[in-house]
Parts: C-alpha cells; structure tokens; sequence
C-alpha cells in the first residue's frame, strides 16, 4: 500500500487532489495506505483538514512515512518546480506526480529532465483530461474511422479568473493555465503539431491589469493534416470546457465538466442532414487519473508514464506560442515608438 505526500496545498492540492485521493481510497480499498496523507507547504501553513497531517518541512514529511513507499503530489508553482523535485529526490522520493504544466519554458524543462534522469524518477503530470471518459469516446470516434477522416478540432476553455489571477500571480501567462489539458488532448487525438500562429491579451480589472493572464489563443497544424483551434478566455463571465471535431460525413461537440460541484460531461453527434444524438454521462476525470498511476506505482512498473512525452511536447509548443506572441509585442512597441512624420 503507498502512502501520499502532497507538496502546496493551494487550489490544487487542497481543492483537487486531497478530495480525489479520497474518493480513490473509497473506491479501491488497500491501494492506499491507512493514515492521513501528510502534506507540506513552502509558501503558507496548510490549513488543518480532515484527513490530513501537517509537515514542517520536507524533511520532517519524510520522516513521517517512508519515501520510497510514498507519492508524493508536487502541486507548487510552475516557476519553482525543479528546485523542489530536486528536494525530493535527494529524501529518496521517487513516485512523483506533478501538476500541470512540467515547466514554463524549455530551460525549466531541460532542468526537469535532468533531475529525472539523474535521480531515475518515474513522473507522472496531472493531465486528467487524458483519462475522462469524454476523451475516450473522442478517441474511439477518431480510432474507428466511422465518420470518415478527423478534419479539425476547436477546444473552449472559458471561465472568469480575476480573483485568483490578480492575488496568486502562479501562472505567467494564460498558456499556462488551461491550455496543457487542451493541447495533451488534441496532440492525443490528431498526432504531433507546430504552431500556426499564436496571440494573449492582458487581465483587466478596473484599473488592475495583469499581462498576458487575460486570454490565449493557439493554432496549430498537424503533421496528419488535421487544423486545431483552441482559445481560452479568463476573462469570459461564463464557464465553458468544449471540444469540436469535424468529421467527414458529422461534427462532434463534447463538454466536459467546469466544475468540482458536478462531475457531468455531454457529447453530442451531428450527422449530415441535421440528424443529431446527445450522451450525457458522469465523468470524473481526476480520481481516475490517480487511480491510475497508484496502480502503476504499486506495480513498480519501469517504463514511462504516458503522460509525460506529451506534456513535453505541449511545454515545447507552448514555449513557442509564448515566444511569437513576445515578438509580435516588441514589434507593437517599435511601431508605436516610431516618431511621427510632419
């Protein structure tokens, strides 16, 4: 049985994943070890949770159950992801999963891989849209072939994140923030891309504004053929996780759930001549992704997480989207600075 470390007990950690371990303990009895999970925060205190023992620091949580027998959840930050992997491997921490994205640029990425390779850590990303049973039905449709060749893809992912984005300041820029679950996604289903173009825009509350958390726009071309669009929007007043696939001969729409208070998700098939099917079904994504992965560790299986080489490919993309969008704002600038002719 394994024991659970969670590393940040911010939204993350405390709203996602302590609350899907025990849904998991519930549901696969003798898979985790009996106790509280124990947890550290580098940034805060944690809260006192049912369920859950305080850490004063990563030392004292490796004290506390044995590391080689233990997940740990490192649910910190993009910016100072490496630091703390490094921290735990050098504890004797090997099972580790990481909250999405792996990195924020391709030196944070490098430096990922390097500690993964030295200290031989088997990492898995918390990219739970690889394991909703929406995904698997898209997955399915494309596999099958039933409605002629996949053509194009266009993902929503819409929700108002002022608050949070304007105190927490822990993500960069919005690619960072919802874009590495769409894009796992779609380099699942469509195969490897390169970016087509790319673009954000700043968070703006009253006379608050925050740079490139507003809004983040991608598109990309598969090397299959196949066009992806995916737009999100943190500024939007409404929620919306949506997936579109053109087909040859019908479109798909698909909605995942956009919160923790209702674990539904709908797909709805459009066939030519307006003929049209709707599903609707329970799909609670991240208590199967971590199913998942301590079946895994209890295995001691040796090879590669499956979500890890696309979570690389979706920080290299994103790396580039980042890079085109800076170069289109210093080229704004130097418009702008150019003097005026009389």
């Amino acid at each position: 049985m394994l024991h659970t470390l969670i590393v940040g007990m911010g939204r993350a950690g405390r709203g996602l994943h302590l609350p899907s371990l025990d849904k998991v303990r519930a549901a696969a009895p003798g898979l985790l070890a009996d106790g509280p999970v124990v947890a550290f925060d580098p940034l805060r205190p944690p809260p006192d949770v049912p369920g859950m023992v305080r850490a004063e620091s990563l030392e004292e949580a490796a004290r506390c159950r044995p590391p080689a027998l233990t997940v740990a959840h490192l649910c910190t930050p993009p910016q100072a992801r490496a630091a703390l992997l490094a921290r735990l491997a050098g504890l004797g921490y090997r099972k580790i999963i990481v909250e999405k994205p792996l990195a924020v640029d391709l030196p944070g990425l490098a430096e990922v891989a390097r500690i993964r390779r030295r200290w031989g850590l088997d990492v898995a990303v918390a990219t739970h849209w690889l394991d909703s049973d929406l995904t698997r039905r898209l997955r399915t449709a494309v596999a099958a072939g039933e409605y002629g060749a996949l053509r194009r893809i266009r993902v929503v992912q819409n929700k108002p994140r002022f608050t949070r984005s304007i105190a927490a300041r822990d993500h960069p820029t919005a690619f960072d923030v919802e874009l590495p679950h769409a894009l796992a996604v779609v380099l699942s289903l469509a195969g490897g891309a390169r970016i087509v173009d790319a673009s954000w825009d700043d968070l703006v509350l009253g006379r608050t504004r925050v740079p490139r958390l507003g809004r983040a726009r991608l598109r990309l071309e598969h090397a299959g053929g196949v066009r992806t669009e995916i737009d999100s929007d943190l500024t939007s007043p409404v929620r919306e996780r949506s997936i579109t696939l053109h087909f040859d001969r019908a479109v798909l729409v698909g909605h995942y759930p956009c919160s923790d208070t209702d674990h539904t998700a709908q797909l709805r098939t459009v066939r030519p001549g307006g003929e049209a099917s709707r599903a609707v079904f329970t799909d609670d994504a991240f208590p199967a992704f971590l199913h998942g992965a301590y079946v895994r560790y209890a295995r001691s299986v040796t090879s590669m997480h499956r979500t890890l080489p696309v979570q690389v490919d979706a920080v290299r993309l994103l790396t580039e989207a980042k890079r085109l969008c800076a170069a289109e704002d210093v080229a704004g600038e130097e418009v702008r600075d150019v003097p005026a002719v009389r």
